[in-house]
């Protein structure tokens, strides 16, 4: 349950405002894709990317430091 009501309200943030900031964790923030042209990988033909909108995530320092001390593959 903990988590889905961190879940919800990251979306809400987002729908809201557009960005959310959870300090020592990073930063989730709205940002808008350019049209592009690109290929449709089964005939090669060209194809129009209309514009959209994505969610991107920065990690924050707390995180980043985190990951620097976990053990596991490198």
């Amino acid at each position: 349950r903990a988590v889905s009501a961190v879940l919800d309200g990251i979306n809400a943030g987002i729908k809201k405002d557009g960005l959310v900031q959870l300090i020592g964790f990073g930063t989730f923030k709205v940002k808008d894709r350019a049209a592009r042209t690109g290929r449709n990988p089964k005939t090669g033909e060209t194809i129009k990317i209309k514009a959209s909108k994505t969610v991107s995530f920065k990690a924050g320092a707390g995180l980043k430091d985190t990951a620097k001390k976990a053990k596991g593959k490198k």
